[in-house]
C-alpha cells in the first residue's frame, strides 16, 4: 500500500488514476443517491449495456469511444424511461433487450472496425491506468454538467423521489424529472465506464450509497457521505491491486462489497441492541 503512494508522486498514469477515482466518485455519490431512493438500479444497467453500441459505432467512424458512449447512454436514457412510462412495458423486459442489443450492435461494430486492435475486455471491466488527460476533463465536464442539474431541480428531484403523488398535485412535472434522472444516470455510467467497466459499473453506483443510507435519513448527507465513501473505495481499491498487479476493476468492487456487507453487519448489530 505504502508503495503504492509513492508511485503515485512518481508516475503520471497513477496521477490521472486517482483523479478519475474522484471524479466519478462525485457523480457516483450524488447520482447513485437517486438510483438507491428510486431503486433504479435495473434500469441503470439496460443503459449501462446500451452504451456500448454507441462506443463501438463511435470507434468505427474514428470517433472517441467515450462520446459515442455518452451520446447512446442519453438517447437509450430518455428511451427507456419513455417506453417504461407511456407503454407500461414490465423494466425486467426492458432491460434485456437493451442489455443484449446493445452489447450486440457494439460488438459487430468493434469486429468491423478497420485495423482492428481494440481491446474489448478494458470496456467490460474497465482499465483505470488507461485513463488520459482529455478523459479526466470529459469526465471533468459531465461532473460539473450533473451538479449543475441536481442544483437547479433539487427541490423537484426530491419531491418526486420521496413522494409522487404529492409531486403532481405540487404541479410538478414527475415524468419529466423521471426522465432527467435517468439521463443523469446515463451520464454517471459514462463516468465509471473507465473506472469498472460496463460489466461491474452498477455495482459501484449502488453499493457506496446503499452503504451510506443505512445509517444516514438526509438526502444532502447520503449524497455527501456517499462521494467521500466512493472515493475512498475507488483509491482504496486500485491501491490494493497495485502491487500484486491485479484488475483494478475487479478489486474496486470487491473492496465495495466488503463495505457494504461490513455496513449491513454493523445495521443489524445496532438493531438487535435497540430491540
Amino acid at each position: 500500500m505504502t508503495e503504492f503512494f509513492y508511485a503515485v508522486l512518481e508516475y503520471q498514469f497513477l496521477q490521472y488514476a486517482v483523479l478519475a477515482c474522484l471524479l466519478a466518485s462525485v457523480g457516483c455519490g450524488v447520482v447513485g443517491s437517486y438510483v438507491v431512493i428510486k431503486k433504479l438500479g435495473s434500469l441503470a444497467g439496460g443503459i449501462a449495456h446500451a452504451v456500448l453500441a454507441g462506443m463501438g459505432i463511435a470507434y468505427f467512424f474514428g470517433q472517441s469511444p467515450l462520446l459515442g458512449a455518452t451520446i447512446m447512454s442519453l438517447v437509450s436514457a430518455v428511451f427507456i424511461g419513455m417506453v417504461n412510462l407511456r407503454l407500461k412495458q414490465n423494466e425486467d423486459i426492458l432491460v434485456a433487450a437493451f442489455w443484449s442489443v446493445g452489447m450486440a450492435i457494439g460488438i459487430l461494430f468493434i469486429s468491423r472496425t478497420p485495423g482492428y486492435n481494440i481491446n474489448l475486455m478494458s470496456y467490460l471491466f474497465g482499465n483505470i491506468l488507461m485513463v488520459t488527460g482529455r478523459d479526466l476533463l470529459h469526465m471533468l465536464i459531465l461532473d460539473i454538467t450533473m451538479l449543475i442539474i441536481v442544483r437547479l431541480f433539487y427541490r423537484q428531484f426530491l419531491a418526486a423521489a420521496f413522494d409522487e403523488e404529492y409531486a403532481r398535485v405540487r404541479g410538478v412535472n414527475v415524468e419529466a424529472y423521471y426522465i432527467l434522472m435517468l439521463s443523469m444516470v446515463a451520464l454517471t455510467v459514462v463516468l465509471l465506464i473507465q473506472i469498472v467497466g460496463l460489466i461491474m459499473v452498477i455495482a459501484l453506483l449502488v453499493l457506496p450509497t446503499a452503504s451510506v443510507s443505512l445509517f444516514v435519513d438526509s438526502l444532502p448527507r447520503i449524497m455527501c457521505y456517499s462521494v467521500m465513501l466512493c472515493a475512498v473505495i475507488t483509491i482504496s481499491g486500485l491501491a490494493v491491486s497495485f502491487q500484486p498487479d491485479l484488475p483494478s476493476g475487479a478489486m474496486i468492487i470487491l473492496v465495495a462489497g466488503v463495505v457494504y456487507s461490513l455496513s449491513l453487519l454493523v445495521y443489524s448489530q445496532r438493531n438487535r441492541r435497540l430491540n
